[in-house]
């Protein structure tokens, strides 16, 4: 869905009803952050600053940050540390009392599950991100974009507040040299229990050879998994083989792309099916395919409850209702080289003029690349940062065509944009393709819809929620 559109609102509201919410954990720093500088709307996040069990990480945090009645409009927002192979107390700090935050609001007033999605290809914060999840209870963590065969391994180390290493990717590294980001949990452990409830782990994948790799070679195993299919929202895993692309410059999928779902049912493992599962046939599909559920994104996307931008999420729906929305496929816009849904929306970076004008700057560094300079540190450098920058960090200038600044339109999506010199960042809009299926969920007389009614319209249908193994959920919504 993007960043902080499936946050603890959206993630609390489907768990009440006895499914899986999933909060993005992207980014959540950031989102952090400017909700502290905008004031704390609603006094949420002070319930959960201070149920954070080590108050004086918690209080550094929120004197640093927060902005009573918040700031002005034209005012920027604060920066916060970058993510880097060796973080400092800050980052480490923050990242965990983030993720904290939104797993505990998400986890308030039910006894449903909560769950926390993050990307391989985000390293950085991965570790402390868990950990913080960890501290507040999270029941499942969701990850994809990549092979993420180091996080059963893991949880199990931050479950029993180990010393967690995790191997980081680093462009030019030599054969058999290794990078790891180290996370020392000890510290965090007085007066806690001596260990920390350990989540499910759900790998997302689009191939049931990386599925069957994810079951058999790591240890643990996975304990499930979601299949996406390339019509999902957001990151897509690039079609099998050289990208080619169609008269619309999209990439072109075809049979090689699709899950054997033979394999799949062998693993003898949950699997939920994702992409364009947002209708009672499809979910039913799902059920007659082996699947214990669906995974939906998009149909919570524009409810209610999703951290959208009211304005903009009103604007998609009515382009939807008018016929007028169209979902692309772009193959260069995400600096981490996969395939990106952008909805085609007039005033956002799908504009071209929109996105020629934009003066590059990479200040979030959530899609920055590990490279191994010529004194062997560790640098970093992101396509979408100025041209000028990236070359002279070894970066191609191929690289550079057609990226946009994903981390800055994202969170500039959810209603919170960087202001420079009086202009703020310009939003990135992200749809899986089956936007239109929105419809259904929309009562006669209204243009707009709540988590409820997406519920209610897919499992009342016909009898879904009866079909859950529990505790496994039919329908994951994140």
């Amino acid at each position: 869905m993007g960043v902080g559109v499936s946050d603890w609102r959206l993630a609390r509201a489907v768990a009440r009803r006895g499914q899986l919410g999933v909060i993005s954990g992207t980014g959540l720093d950031t989102v952090v952050v400017r909700r502290l500088q905008l004031g704390d709307i609603g006094g949420h996040l002070k319930k959960a600053f201070d149920a954070f069990p080590f108050p004086d990480i918690a209080k550094g945090i929120w004197d640093r940050y927060f902005i009573p009645d918040g700031k002005s409009p034209d005012q920027p927002f604060k920066s916060k540390p970058m993510p880097s192979i060796k973080p400092g107390k800050a980052f480490i700090d923050l990242t965990v009392v983030s993720s904290f935050v939104e797993v505990y609001l998400a986890k308030l007033e039910h006894t449903g599950h909560v769950g926390i999605n993050l990307l391989e290809k985000i390293q950085l914060p991965t570790v402390p991100a868990l950990f913080g999840a960890m501290l507040a209870k999270v029941d499942f963590v969701l990850m994809g974009a990549g092979i993420p065969r180091q996080i059963p391994g893991i949880l199990d180390c931050l479950s029993r507040f180990e010393l967690t290493r995790h191997h980081i990717d680093v462009v030019g590294a030599l054969p058999g040299e290794a990078f790891y980001a180290d996370f020392d949990p000890s510290r965090f452990s007085h007066g806690m229990p001596t260990e920390l409830k350990r989540p499910q782990f759900l790998a997302i994948i689009s191939s049931s050879v990386l599925a069957q790799t994810l079951a058999r070679k790591c240890t643990p195993p996975v304990d499930g998994f979601v299949v996406e299919g390339p019509t999902a929202g957001g990151h897509n895993a690039p079609p099998r083989g050289a990208m080619v692309l169609d008269e619309r410059g999209e990439p072109i999928y075809g049979p090689r792309d699709e899950t054997d779902l033979n394999v799949m049912r062998d693993l003898g493992l949950p699997f939920w099916l994702a992409g364009s599962y947002g209708s009672p046939d499809k979910i039913q599909e799902a059920l007659n395919e082996g699947a214990v559920g669906v995974q939906i994104g998009t149909p919570f996307a524009f409810c209610d409850e999703s951290g959208i931008e009211a304005h903009l999420k009103a604007r998609a729906i009515q382009a939807v209702l008018s016929g007028k929305v169209r979902v692309r496929t772009d193959a260069l816009a995400s600096p981490t080289k996969f395939p990106f849904k952008i909805i085609e929306m007039e005033g956002t970076m799908a504009d071209p003029k929109i996105y020629a004008g934009r003066k590059r700057i990479c200040d979030l560094g959530y899609l920055r690349s590990c490279y191994k300079k010529d004194d062997a540190t560790i640098g970093y450098r992101c396509p979408s940062e100025p041209a000028e920058d990236f070359i002279a960090k070894g970066g191609a200038a191929e690289e550079l065509e057609g990226r946009q600044c994903i981390c800055n339109g994202l969170i500039s999506t959810i209603g919170m944009p960087q202001v420079r010199d009086g202009v703020a960042e310009i939003p990135v809009m992200t749809s899986g393709r089956d936007i239109e299926v929105i419809k259904q969920f929309m009562k006669p007389g209204r243009c707009s819809y709540t988590a409820d009614d997406v519920l209610d319209h897919l499992l009342d249908a016909h009898g879904a929620a009866n079909t859950k193994l529990e505790p496994q959920e039919a329908v994951i919504a994140g």
